[in-house]
């Protein structure tokens, strides 16, 4: 005989997470919008994936002041006078910003815009050499 586990909060718990999803990446006081970010470590280096689908490069920006990384750009409205039945897509200015550790290299941060993900690789600093010991003759 096989025991079936009801819960019956199931599919609440299903709804809240499908609508609550895109409004944790909006601020309704604020009219801006956080793109969803992913940030990786491996030895070399840090990526930060940026999710920025049908913003153009020209759009974006991408500073470091003080070791603080920020990620910044609009996505204008393509809302014209036309009749819209649904419209999902976050719009506005956005700004994401992000501490770096001391051990990066910022001289050398790359950046690629491609198929709707910013993806930046900060590479992290060679370790600093360890005080040489000089022998007294």
């Amino acid at each position: 005989m096989n025991m079936l586990r009801i819960n019956p909060f199931r599919d609440l718990e299903s709804w809240f997470n499908t609508y609550n999803r895109p409004l944790a990446n909006f601020d309704k006081s604020s009219n801006e919008w956080a793109p969803s970010v992913d940030i990786i470590e491996n030895d070399e280096s840090f990526v930060i994936k940026a999710e920025l689908a049908g913003i153009p490069k020209d759009d974006i920006k991408v500073s470091i002041d003080n070791r603080v990384l920020t990620l910044s750009g609009e996505r204008k409205s393509e809302v014209k006078d036309e009749k819209h039945h649904r419209i999902e897509r976050f719009y506005g200015s956005f700004s994401r910003s992000f501490a770096l550790p001391e051990n990066i290299d910022e001289e050398n941060i790359k950046a690629e815009n491609k198929d709707g993900v910013l993806s930046l690789t900060i590479p992290k600093a060679l370790p600093k050499q360890s005080l040489k010991q000089i022998e007294i003759h």
